[in-house]
């Protein structure tokens, strides 16, 4: 059992961890009333994230066919940037499976069908997953205040599963992530999916109806929560506690947006499910 001293350094690091993820949403927040200067910060979070993700493969002894990693990743940000993802996507992922295959015939001989295929799945989860908020953010007058939406309810899913943990969290969650709790993770559930549903009633702009924003709080917490998940798995399956040290209390940039991979993709996701967005953006 931690003691009275190790419970509160705990608590100090959820608190810190709170406040940077506050400041973090902030930046962000700001940067979305802009298209392009939103899109350029997905692009520099895609190429960090991928960095972190290939350093650990590294230590898994199979690193990306980085090259063929960050081309592939770049370029699915700058096709959904011009609205070309649709036309070309097929062909994208045409060229960076034989490239993966072909580059990776140079390299050691031990491991090639690992690190092919480690550099395939690479781009589809940080160059794939990040297109959706550049879709959001693309559709004409709701999509400005739909990445608003989306960036808080997964900042406070983040924030509340903590927050909640830390106060009266008692049951694991998962052996993955041994600090996340039932109770900080069914706290946050119900946070966002309030915020989500009274954001509906008090911003018409998101021309959404309250149970409309509730399954989109609760679709996108869900998602969030399993990408933070699946992040931790990669990191327990590496032996390492952090992908980085970028961002104080936060660990690496992939640590930090992690839920934001997968939940961009739920948002975006629902809006076609209940109807809000029923054609494909061109």
């Amino acid at each position: 059992m931690l003691g009275v001293s190790g419970v509160s350094e705990s608590r100090l690091l959820s608190v810190r961890r709170i406040v940077v993820g506050l400041i973090l949403a902030v930046v962000g927040l700001s940067l979305v009333a802009n298209r392009w200067t939103f899109d350029v910060l997905v692009l520099v979070l895609g190429t960090l994230m991928l960095w972190e993700l290939n350093a650990l493969c590294e230590i898994k002894g199979q690193p990306l066919e980085y090259p063929v990693a960050i081309g592939g990743v770049v370029s699915y940000i700058v096709l959904a940037w011009f609205d070309l993802l649709h036309k070309w996507e097929g062909v994208l992922l045409a060229a960076v499976t034989i490239a993966s295959f072909w580059i990776g015939m140079y390299g050691d001989q031990k491991g090639y069908f690992a690190r092919t295929a480690y550099t395939v799945l690479a781009v589809l989860y940080i160059g794939k997953l990040l297109t959706y908020f550049i879709f959001i953010r693309s559709v004409p007058q709701t999509g400005i205040w739909w990445t608003y939406d989306v960036v808080v309810l997964i900042a406070l899913t983040d924030i509340g599963a903590m927050a909640v943990g830390s106060l009266i969290g008692r049951h694991q969650l998962t052996k993955i992530s041994p600090k996340k709790t039932i109770e900080g993770s069914v706290g946050a559930l119900l946070i966002v999916s309030a915020v989500g549903a009274a954001a509906a009633l008090w911003f018409p702009q998101l021309q959404l109806q309250w149970w409309q924003g509730l399954i989109l709080g609760l679709t996108t917490s869900i998602a969030a929560q399993a990408g933070d998940l699946a992040e931790s798995a990669l990191k327990r399956d590496a032996g390492v506690k952090d992908t980085g040290q970028i961002i104080q209390g936060h660990g690496g940039v992939l640590d930090r947006f992690d839920s934001y991979l997968f939940g961009g993709m739920a948002y975006f996701g629902t809006l076609h499910i209940i109807g809000v967005m029923t054609v494909p953006p061109q």
